[in-house]
């Protein structure tokens, strides 16, 4: 790396901003008032007219398939017979029928039929869809049924009346008022004449098949009704059948005998068995106070036992009281006292003998009541299975008895409901009174073709207006600094317009001008000297959040400018996974920044001295080896600021590298670029947030790939200023404006890449 031993002026003066960027944190209130709304609709203009015509095309189809229709209706009421029922206490005039039943009638199929034949429906293009001639729109609106509806349609036969009959149903209306009887017919159909011929026309057939219908309606109830009461009388009489055979194949008694003595057996059992085993209880104590007792002679002491062991264990205390009193006039040897011993051994030998005996005898009682309680429960369970055979026997029987009852009233009830039917076989049908027949409609129905096309358009142009309202709510890009206002210590480096296709960015090496491009980039290295004290920074990270925001193309740019305003510069690709730098400078070498940090290349082989006049450090190739300089950043920043060059460091994306963050801490100043309209202000401010540090406090912010004419129609505070600083750019300049400088520089940028 050649390095200057004289540092150039890096104060020399550069194009002044077209700008102050300082205006441009100036925000405005957000208030929603008419010039904004109209913006918006002028930004989302395509989107409206998108949405409109494509919401407008399929009903202006519909629309133009329509016809004028006429509707005719009539009013009418149906009454039962004065004369309702043959009693002579009756005296009632007659309520209404049920009117959904005679609605209902009135929409049968056999009237249909009738009014279609009589009426020549299906001689009607209008009802009968295989008369019908297929037009451009209408086989339109079939596709489109068809995009929805995958089963094909059959094709109607010219003959068949089943598809006039649906039209026929689709034109009739019937229905009844609410909170009256009044039942009201109406038809539509573009022939006026017609839709008033054919409700007087059902009115007329529901009077003749009202009275052909009651008659055999009434023989075949009548018909139904006593096959029903014959069949009746057959489930009756098995029922009973069924019952009283039952009570005699289970010979079942009355029910108070049976009950009173299943009780008194029952009971007599019981309570023989709860002697029983109170006295197998006893016994059971006894022979467990005998069995556990260790001396038999004083366990007896505290149960009941026969008279011969009670005297014989009277006799012994009697003895052993004897020998205490022996015992305190002579000594233990003494021979009455020997004697008195030898009694009470062989009185003591007889208590026990008696004991075992008593033992043995208690063990006997035992197993005899064990064997009567087994007998005893055995007859009881014996009782309590017959008294519960004896219960299921007599539930049964009820039961039967219950659905013999049920059998015989359902068949009186029968016999109740053909008396009813034959009464009112003796009474006419229905009367029916009309109101006002239906009359020729003069006018046509509904509105005509233009204000349902209207309408349509006005209800397309809502909802495309509306879902632009919508889109604009959702949208939580950057596109103005107004916007980042509030994120603290960050500083505004200007507008960077967006390129046009023929301004593609590898043409600022060809020497063609962009000159709105390089005016912004001419901003930012302004912006960039009023926030170091007036003087370029020794070193500066160009980055974004993340990928595709533009930082490249700004890095590069920056650098071509200063080095064509004669100001050393040295730019490194420090994206070390993805640099692309390389890609543009074209510098051939095959080691880069990635090897200088891994200790695989020296500082002199890795930098590239373009023909612009831009020293150029690739990225090279990536590697997960060890850095062995740590440092290498730092030394790289050091040996170029005391060369006197601006170093500048295209880094990588904040939230995919932590490399930059590091970077950040080490240069002088950062500048962070954001696509305009892209990048989300939640984005921006979580990687400024990972940038800032103590030495690099305030970060420089630069929205790139700005559209003048998208950004003019914002309610921004630097939208206006934006604009009007461009239409002013291509104003002429005389050679004392900014305009000649500007050119100044181009002609010493060409005058840098020559040499």
């Amino acid at each position: 790396m050649t390095i200057s031993t004289v540092p150039p002026d890096r104060n020399l003066p550069i194009s002044p901003m077209r700008y102050d960027p300082r205006a441009q944190v100036e925000t405005k209130a957000d208030n929603l008032d008419l010039a904004s709304a109209f913006r918006m609709l002028r930004r989302r203009m395509v989107m409206i007219i998108a949405i409109t015509l494509l919401l407008v095309a399929p009903a202006a189809i519909m629309i133009s398939g329509l016809k004028p229709t006429y509707q005719a209706s009539a009013r009418l009421i149906v009454h039962q017979p004065l004369a309702t029922s043959l009693g002579a206490e009756d005296t009632s005039r007659g309520n209404p029928l049920d009117v959904k039943s005679e609605t209902e009638r009135l929409l049968s199929r056999s009237i249909a039929e009738r009014v279609v034949r009589e009426m020549r429906l299906n001689m009607r293009d209008e009802f009968n869809p295989a008369l019908r001639k297929v037009s451009f729109f209408e086989s339109i609106r079939a596709n489109l049924r068809g995009l929805f509806d995958t089963e094909k349609p059959a094709s109607a036969a010219r003959d068949s009346i089943e598809a006039t009959i649906r039209e026929y149903y689709q034109a009739l209306g019937v229905w009844h008022e609410e909170r009256s009887e009044v039942i009201q017919i109406s038809f539509t159909a573009n022939d006026a004449e017609l839709a008033a011929a054919v409700p007087n026309r059902v009115v007329s057939i529901y009077l003749d098949e009202r009275k052909g219908s009651v008659g055999a309606r009434l023989d075949a109830a009548e018909t139904w009704i006593r096959q029903r009461i014959a069949e009746q009388k057959g489930r009756a009489v098995i029922a009973r059948d069924a019952a009283r055979n039952y009570q005699e194949s289970m010979d079942i008694v009355s029910k108070e005998d049976a009950q009173d003595e299943r009780i008194k057996t029952l009971l007599e059992l019981t309570g023989r068995e709860g002697k029983i085993e109170e006295s197998r209880l006893e016994v059971k104590a006894t022979i467990s106070a005998l069995e556990t007792a260790d001396n038999p002679s004083a366990a007896v002491q505290n149960i009941a036992v026969p008279d011969s062991i009670s005297t014989k264990q009277r006799d012994l205390r009697a003895q052993e009281e004897d020998l205490s009193r022996l015992l305190e006039l002579y000594d233990s040897n003494a021979e009455a006292v020997v004697d008195l011993r030898r009694k009470i051994e062989r009185s003591r030998i007889d208590l026990d003998l008696a004991t075992k005996q008593y033992l043995q005898s208690m063990r006997a009682k035992l197993a005899a009541l064990d064997h009567e309680a087994n007998a005893v429960q055995s007859i009881l369970a014996v009782a309590k299975e017959k008294r519960t055979r004896d219960a299921l026997a007599q539930t049964e029987l009820t039961r039967l008895q219950r659905i013999a009852e049920n059998e015989q009233a359902a068949l009186d009830k029968l016999e109740d409901q053909r008396r009813d039917l034959a009464a009112k076989a003796t009474l006419p049908g229905a009367e029916l009174e009309v109101f006002s027949p239906a009359s020729v409609p003069l006018v046509s129905q509904g509105r005509g073709r233009l204000f349902y096309l209207v309408g349509a358009l006005l209800a397309a142009i809502s909802a495309a207006v509306t879902a632009a309202f919508v889109l604009e709510m959702w949208d939580q890009s950057v596109r103005s600094f107004d916007q980042i206002a509030g994120m603290a210590r960050t500083i505004p480096a200007g507008l960077i317009p967006r390129l046009a296709r023929k301004e593609n960015p590898k043409t600022i090496f060809r020497l063609v001008q962009v000159p709105m491009f390089d005016e912004a980039i001419r901003t930012v290295i302004l912006t960039l000297k009023q926030s170091n004290g007036g003087k370029v920074p020794n070193s500066i990270v160009v980055t974004s959040a993340h990928s595709g925001e533009g930082k490249s193309l700004v890095a590069r740019s920056l650098a071509i400018e200063l080095a064509a305003a004669a100001i050393p510069v040295l730019l490194v690709d420090g994206d070390l996974r993805r640099g692309e730098l390389d890609s543009f400078f074209r510098s051939g070498l095959q080691q880069g920044l990635n090897e200088y940090l891994n200790g695989q290349a020296d500082i002199r082989d890795i930098v590239y001295h373009h023909p612009s006049g831009v020293d150029f450090i690739p990225s090279g190739k990536f590697s997960l080896q060890r850095r062995v300089r740590p440092n290498g950043l730092t030394d790289i920043i050091e040996v170029a600021g005391a060369a006197g060059r601006i170093v500048i460091f295209d880094s990588a994306p904040v939230l995919a590298s932590t490399d930059t963050v590091l970077l950040t801490a080490l240069a002088e100043k950062t500048l962070a670029v954001v696509r305009w309209g892209k990048m989300s202000r939640r984005a921006v401010e979580f990687s400024l947030q990972q940038m800032k540090s103590p030495r690099n406090s305030e970060i420089l912010v630069a929205i790139n790939n700005v559209s003048p004419d998208k950004h003019a129609l914002y309610n921004f505070s630097d939208s206006e200023l934006f604009s009007k600083s461009l239409m002013k750019y291509y104003q002429p300049h005389t050679d004392d404006t900014p305009k000649a400088i500007i050119n100044n520089i181009f002609s010493l940028k060409s005058k840098i890449i020559h040499k």
